[in-house]
């Protein structure tokens, strides 16, 4: 049985579960009539892309969330009333027990990004965030309109992260050393050894920040990521979320890796309070679901390929990616952003002064083939 055949019966299944639900509650009048109750054009639609839209702009993944997810959240849904403390200690105890750490050294958050802020604001100190010119920068922006330095250090003329000269900017006046691995929009990944030397070759007083939500999506996860150096780097920080791999954008669930006194530090920043059912019954729920990662992943792959073919089809570049987007060489990035928009397909424009790169995330086939049908038809190809 396919995952999308499973998802069909499962919900199926949870339509039923809910109406039985309501039954001895009070609240009979839904379950007695066996319809679906009409919440008005309030509720109607307002999730996801718009109809007739092809969004690939934001690196979601809508092959999720896992069936197991759904399952979870529409028989939780009702336990909204209360503060989710049970899952969010449940949820802990499963990070924890992957990494072989103890609760303490994990810090559960709304999405990776409010974690990575809580390190941009904790941790500097009034000096400077060191950082590549190009990446992942929200957290970071964050943080510089509160107040905090920010000190920027240029790609290498292959466009990955510099690390020598990432080592040669480090002086008194860094707080925080913040990388993205895979870097986020260029999708390439360091060389995990080549990393690895880095994180110990920087004085221990500084934090570094390893934002590694992309890594389940890479080629060689295990060399690739740096857990392995939490247990002799106690000022290593590393993120994962379950927007990518997992499918849960909309849910807000992530997660740093780090030592229990960073950890202690970051909790006093997070603004979110015991996080959200929705979110923490989906991620209980799929965590350890292999079958639905090595699903999602091999549809974030194949579509990846067919949004190379259609690349290299029309003369053109791109970048080796290791993530669910493709960093593409072009004459004109915000002029084929226009194009594709046109025909209402949603990709990113330039990024600042990276005029002649284009970023497009994977998607849904028929949303990536049409991609590819407007890219071949403005170049001609």
């Amino acid at each position: 049985m396919t995952i999308e055949i499973s998802r069909r019966l499962m919900l199926a299944g949870a339509g039923a579960g809910s109406a039985l639900a309501f039954a001895g509650t009070g609240r009979t009048a839904f379950a007695a009539t066996g319809s679906t109750p009409d919440f008005g054009p309030e509720a109607a639609d307002v999730f996801g892309p718009p109809a007739g839209i092809a969004q690939l702009s934001r690196n979601e993944n809508p092959f999720g969330p896992a069936p197991s997810a759904i399952q979870a959240i529409a028989q939780n849904a009702s336990k909204g009333a209360y503060y989710a403390d049970r899952g969010l200690r449940k949820m802990l105890d499963m990070v924890a027990e992957r990494y072989s750490l103890g609760v303490e050294n994990v810090v559960l958050s709304s999405g990776s990004t409010e974690v990575l802020i809580c390190a941009a604001m904790a941790l500097p100190e009034d000096k400077a965030i060191l950082c590549p010119d190009l990446f992942w920068d929200t957290t970071v922006k964050y943080a510089a309109r509160k107040g905090a330095k920010v000190k920027r250090v240029p790609l290498g003329a292959d466009m990955a992260v510099d690390l020598t000269a990432m080592k040669a900017a480090i002086g008194p006046d860094v707080g925080l050393v913040h990388i993205c691995n895979p870097n986020n929009p260029t999708a390439m990944s360091l060389d995990g050894d080549a990393l690895r030397a880095f994180i110990r070759s920087i004085d221990p007083a500084i934090p570094v920040l390893i934002d590694e939500a992309y890594m389940e999506l890479t080629a060689r996860p295990e060399y690739t990521s740096m857990v392995d150096l939490l247990a002799e780097r106690e000022n290593l920080i590393i993120t994962r979320t379950f927007s990518k791999i997992y499918g849960m954008a909309g849910l807000r669930l992530g997660y740093a890796l780090t030592s229990p006194a960073i950890a202690e530090t970051l909790r006093g920043y997070l603004m979110s309070f015991g996080g959200n059912t929705a979110g923490l019954a989906a991620g209980i729920a799929s965590y350890n679901d292999a079958a639905f990662l090595r699903y999602s992943k091999s549809h974030i792959v194949e579509a990846r390929e067919a949004i190379m073919e259609a690349i290299t089809s029309c003369g053109l570049t791109a970048l080796p990616s290791d993530t669910n987007f493709v960093y593409v060489k072009v004459p004109d990035a915000d002029a084929l952003f226009s194009a594709m928009a046109e025909a209402r397909v949603d990709i990113r424009p330039a990024y600042g002064k990276w005029k002649q790169w284009s970023r497009v995330s994977t998607g849904k086939m028929e949303d990536v083939q049409r991609y590819a049908k407007v890219l071949r038809a403005f170049y001609g190809a």
